[in-house]
């Protein structure tokens, strides 16, 4: 499975200051957007504190039972295992967050929404708290995949105002759950299977509150990662854009491989060695070797045309 993805931040048209956070770590397939509040110092300090206590974790904590005060049974499957990891992460995040702030004045009245997003073998793990929304293009069809906490959204729930209500209602800004304002809070916590072809879309409510759903799910569509959550920003900006926008955009692809047909076992090896200083990921299967291609496959040939070119390494077809 090859993942890709790209992530921004923009402070808007009408604030001064940043207060979202958002992390992309490659080797952990994880993904977080937080939106912090509080005041200029306090939210931006909460979301870097999500963000940072949520990759801590799951860098830190190998993922095995018992690890510190991340429990959990020993005959736990690998799903439950890192469901639970991610719980944990989020958990430990808005303790940190509420405990800073009964110890500093300053920060009094901090908290972040925290929207984390883990895929690994072949799964898709979302943490949610807040009104940050995470989003799954599949098929040509976008769906949100988390629920707003949200004044608002238990209105709308309840069937006391309509969706067009809900929109533009004056307290659309209120939210229900956050890290930070108590010491714990109920964790939102899902786990699907991914497709070839899957999109996820992470983002603040800076940008959802400017672009209707359909309309992102196109832009997903329509547009590389990078240049998706450009276009994004800038629409949310030239519609008011009157808070912070962070947007995240991940894509879940097919791994493909460049197969090598080594001449001499010499040559298996030496090829071995020069793709590992390039920190290319290389399988050796049934004397061929695959290389994870990461981008363009004339970038990689083009780099080792000298085994090529040699007779060294004859290119059988890619996969």
């Amino acid at each position: 499975m090859r993942i890709t993805s790209c992530g921004m931040t923009d402070v808007g048209v009408k604030r001064t200051n940043n207060e979202d956070n958002y992390l992309i770590n490659d080797e952990l397939n994880l993904f977080v957007v937080c939106d912090g509040m509080g005041g200029h110092a306090g939210g931006e300090f909460a979301s870097a504190i999500a963000v940072n206590t949520v990759e801590e974790v799951l860098t830190t904590i190998e993922i095995q039972p018992n690890a510190g005060d991340f429990s959990i049974d020993d005959g736990a499957n690998p799903v439950e295992v890192v469901r639970e990891k991610l719980r944990y992460a989020v958990r430990l995040a808005g303790k940190r967050i509420y405990q800073r702030a009964q110890e500093d004045l300053e920060y009094k009245g901090m908290g972040t929404t925290c929207l984390s997003l883990v895929v690994d073998n072949g799964n898709a793990f979302l943490a949610h708290v807040g009104d940050s929304r995470a989003y799954l293009i599949r098929g040509g069809k976008i769906e949100q995949v988390t629920e707003d906490h949200s004044l608002v959204n238990e209105r709308l729930r309840a069937g006391l105002i309509t969706e067009e209500e809900a929109k533009n209602h004056k307290l659309k800004n209120i939210i229900t759950r956050s890290l930070g304002f108590m010491e714990d809070v109920e964790i939102d916590l899902s786990v699907r299977a991914v497709r070839r072809g899957d999109l996820f879309l992470l983002c603040s409510d800076g940008l959802s509150n400017f672009i209707e759903t359909e309309e992102l799910g196109q832009m997903v569509l329509d547009h590389s990662p990078q240049d998706a959550a450009r276009l994004m920003i800038d629409t949310a900006c030239e519609r008011g854009g009157d808070d912070n926008i962070t947007v995240i955009v991940v894509r879940i692809d097919e791994q493909r491989w460049l197969k090598l047909s080594p001449a001499r076992t010499a040559d298996a090896l030496e090829l071995g060695y020069f793709c590992g200083n390039l920190h290319w990921r290389v399988r050796f299967e049934d004397g061929v070797i695959l290389i994870a291609l990461e981008g363009p496959e004339n970038d990689y040939l083009d780099r080792l045309a000298l085994f090529i070119n040699s007779g060294r390494v004859r290119k059988l077809s890619s996969e």
